[in-house]
């Protein structure tokens, strides 16, 4: 809690002051009764004109003084808890992104985003209301009840015992829907994954004709949630008349008495009226501490979640000095490396050893769960492996600084992601300041120019969420010259020309060929399914069940490796 409590730094006068004025406001509220009773005892049984003037005026001050100090209170409290939240978002969010893949499917996906948002919202609000009515709403019970003792101690008995009954039915009441509250929440969620599930695979499911089903599916969850919400709701709009009605009885008891106190000469009719407020001050208060304590349990349940995402401490770590890679020499090394996702399961990778040389172009070819985009995501370090070392320019990767060594990789992966926005956006996602000539020539090496330049605006034409309005093919080529932009020393290719054509396969490898010609230091990978593709490779890896079973040129291969020859004859590409 202590890095969530840290978000508060800078905020402590604000978090002092703000319920200090709240305070302040509730005080004058006492005090409202106490000059109406006067207006009535005192003004208008008198029949004094200038009384009651002076005093209405003075009721008009104090609730000018009470409007101000509450304005100065909301001020505070919408400062510190708008600080807050977004000092906790962008906390999370960069711890978050410190994560490797490990820990992020340790935390999952899905509830990191739920954190992101529903809860860092529900903590939010649990700060703006502590700021503006922690302090006042406790006060202001007390107060009337200490208030109404003072002013006549015989009436002020019946708040003795209907405050106690009030606070028995909230507690109840609280006690029955807090959980209920849980599950609703939980059946929303259920609700939002179904229907987020469907509107993404609506295709799917109407390709297998699964609309009827799903619409049964849909259609159940939300009866569930309806028949739990509507019970929820029956317990708690049972709050409201059984709080009237004990205060109501409160008030026919305090009328009655007072009635009676009032004949005997004990008691004045300003002091009933007065009683009568604070009695209606204290229910007030009451019910929003109940709704105050709904919302703080909601958000202590939020606090706990994210401080379990803070408290995940990233797996990768620099052990050395931030220091760039060597450009020359051995360039990639692996030595007896394995790695597994989950402790427990088998290795994706067992025992695999190999270097490649500045300049060279690599191809990475097995079936499918061979291990492919796992050996990349070890040299990105998204991943720490198990055994084994894995090393870049000579030294060890572990210590060299993660941006560096991201600074120096063009990836284009195998799930191609683009984001909403333009295309130069996108394109300078690698390199920020690159001109627009640098982003043409990017582009036309990645096969992508002509569609580009008839798209509306060029480089400044809209893309949608992820690239929808885009084709496969064209996605992966700006993915492509996304990573071109970079001019990276090490280019890594995961099955991105998955999409493309035939002769824009061919077109790419002649441009890429041609590319390495003019930057003879870039250190080419190029992961793919086709065996074409990989022919005119420096050295081909072929990997199978996560190990290294060939190592060599397309002709070596041929001959020597079973694996190899067997997809290439699937491929009918001898």
């Amino acid at each position: 809690m202590k890095k969530i409590l840290a978000n508060f730094k800078g905020c402590y006068k604000e978090i002092i002051l703000g319920p200090l004025f709240k305070l302040l406001e509730a005080v004058l509220e006492l005090f409202v009764p106490l000059v109406m009773a006067n207006i009535i005892d005192i003004g208008i049984y008198n029949g004094d004109t200038d009384y009651v003037i002076r005093h209405g005026l003075l009721l008009f001050l104090i609730a000018a003084l009470g409007m101000g100090m509450a304005m100065v209170c909301q001020y505070y409290a919408i400062v510190v808890s708008g600080r807050f939240g977004r000092r906790l978002r962008n906390q999370l969010y960069n711890h978050v992104m410190k994560l490797s893949g490990k820990d992020i499917n340790k935390a999952e996906a899905p509830r990191l985003i739920t954190i992101l948002t529903n809860d860092v919202g529900y903590m939010q609000t649990g700060v703006n209301m502590a700021i503006r009515l922690a302090t006042r709403a406790p006060f202001l019970a007390v107060g009337s009840i200490v208030m109404a003792l003072t002013l006549n101690l015989q009436i002020g008995l019946i708040f003795l015992i209907s405050t106690p009954l009030i606070i028995a039915v909230l507690y109840f009441i609280m006690k029955s829907t807090l959980p209920d509250y849980g599950r609703v929440q939980a059946g929303q969620d259920r609700l939002s994954l179904l229907a987020g599930e469907n509107l993404a695979g609506v295709r799917v499911i109407r390709a297998f004709g699964r609309q009827n089903q799903e619409s049964a599916d849909m259609e159940d969850a939300s009866n569930k949630l309806t028949a739990l919400t509507v019970r929820v709701g029956k317990v708690s709009m049972s709050l409201n008349p059984i709080t009237t009605f004990i205060v109501n009885i409160a008030i026919i008891c305090i009328i009655w008495f007072g009635a009676h106190l009032t004949l005997a000469g004990q008691t004045v009719p300003g002091e009933i009226i007065a009683l009568v407020s604070y009695m209606t001050q204290t229910l007030l208060a009451l019910i929003v501490i109940a709704n105050i304590l709904v919302l703080f349990t909601r958000a202590i349940a939020s606090a706990r979640r994210v401080a379990e995402v803070l408290d995940i401490e990233p797996s990768i770590k620099t052990d050395g000095d931030a220091s760039a890679v060597s450009k020359i020499g051995e360039i990639i090394r692996f030595d007896r490396v394995s790695f597994a996702y989950h402790h427990g399961s088998g290795n994706a990778l067992e025992d695999i050893s190999f270097s490649i040389s500045a300049g060279q172009t690599v191809g990475i070819i097995g079936g499918t769960g061979s291990g492919k985009t796992t050996l990349i995501n070890l040299i990105m370090r998204h991943f720490d492996a198990d055994r084994g070392e894995i090393s870049i320019g000579g030294r060890s990767i572990t210590s060299v600084d993660l941006q560096s060594l991201r600074s120096l990789i063009g990836l284009v992966p195998q799930r191609t992601t683009l984001f909403s926005g333009t295309v130069r956006y996108n394109l300078q996602m690698s390199a920020p300041d690159a001109l627009d000539e640098q982003l043409w020539h990017a582009l036309e090496t990645a096969q992508a120019a002509d569609f580009v330049r008839n798209m509306p605006g060029g480089l400044d034409a809209v893309l949608e969420e992820n690239g929808k309005n885009l084709s496969g093919g064209q996605r992966q080529r700006l993915a492509i010259a996304r990573a071109l932009v970079r001019r990276p020393q090490i280019l890594i290719l995961d099955d991105s020309a998955s999409a493309l054509d035939y002769n824009t396969d061919a077109a790419l490898r002649a441009a890429l060929d041609s590319e390495m010609t003019q930057n003879p230091g870039m250190t080419t990978l190029i992961i793919g399914q086709r065996a074409v593709s990989l022919r005119s490779a420096d050295i081909i890896l072929v990997l199978d069940n996560g190990r290294l079973v060939g190592r060599g040129t397309h002709d070596e291969l041929l001959e020597n490796d079973a694996v190899y020859r067997e997809i290439c004859v699937s491929q009918e590409n001898l």
